[in-house]
């Protein structure tokens, strides 16, 4: 077993952590635009129902 260097391990830990952050956010601004999305959508039909 190679033993493994604290600085490799620091790095691959925040690259982790950081892809997990990355990709909450992406999530949550998807889930944003997505509501918006859905917002304007129900508005467009309500015009095209009048």
């Amino acid at each position: 077993m190679p033993q493994m260097s604290p600085m490799w391990w620091m790095t691959l830990m925040f690259m982790f952590n950081s892809m997990i952050v990355l990709s909450i956010t992406m999530t949550y601004f998807n889930y944003k635009t997505s509501l918006k999305l859905l917002s304007s959508t129900k508005k467009i039909s309500l015009i095209w129902k009048w």
